[in-house]
């Protein structure tokens, strides 16, 4: 049964009590942390990309945010008043029944917007083309990438760059190019992919459940 029974810190915590490699992490995680809170806090937005099983990460960082994670999550009571005023008990069930949200896009999910940039101009810029398109100053971009040098997200985060978009990046233990285009660069102590992609999931959980704790209420 879902329950708020953690807030942020105390998920923070168990992280490394659950993985006490990421140790060498902590300072970097929390970083990301803060600037996806305060990202939020002022109304902006993620967005999220990466390749092969990193696309499916980011969908699934997406599919924690956009809705109830760890507890079911209350919309804002000024949304629960206005459905009500304008729809009666109509609105009301429609508001008992939301869960609260934090914007996120998964740059991975448009295919007929991806396959025609790729087959029209360059697969290397699609991400970097939707970042353009969707992002605006103080919104984070999460690159996602195990080697560190995906040629798309490398490209990505450099028009991220160019647009002040904050950027975080989730790699391997070396990081690749991706650490020196990032604000945050979180290097997992992993070389082979799939173990990369081991750590890279208990780390957004940590950040995506650590945020839910911070803007909702339970239902």
């Amino acid at each position: 049964m879902k329950k708020k029974q953690f807030n942020a810190t105390q998920i923070f915590e168990l992280l490394f009590k659950r993985y006490p490699d990421l140790l060498r992490c902590e300072e970097d995680i929390m970083s990301s942390y803060k600037m996806l809170k305060q990202a939020y806090g002022e109304n902006n937005k993620l967005l999220v990309a990466g390749n092969g099983g990193s696309a499916s990460d980011s969908e699934h960082i997406v599919g924690e945010l956009m809705k109830s994670f760890l507890f079911n999550r209350r919309i804002e009571e000024k949304y629960e008043k206005r459905l009500f005023d304008l729809y009666g008990e109509a609105g009301k069930e429609i508001s008992q029944k939301l869960e609260g949200s934090l914007c996120s896009i998964p740059l991975t999910s448009m295919p007929a917007l991806s396959t025609a940039f790729l087959n029209d101009v360059d697969p290397t810029l699609t991400f970097a083309q939707m970042l353009y398109g969707y992002g605006v100053e103080g919104d984070v971009f999460l690159g996602i990438s195990t080697s560190g040098n995906s040629k798309n997200i490398i490209n990505a985060l450099m028009v991220a760059k160019a647009k002040n978009i904050k950027t975080i990046g989730l790699t391997g233990k070396s990081g690749g190019k991706m650490k020196d285009l990032c604000d945050i660069t979180i290097c997992v102590p992993e070389d082979e992919t799939f173990m990369i992609q081991e750590l890279h999931l208990p780390i957004y959980h940590a950040l995506c459940a650590m945020l839910e704790a911070d803007f909702f209420t339970e239902k």
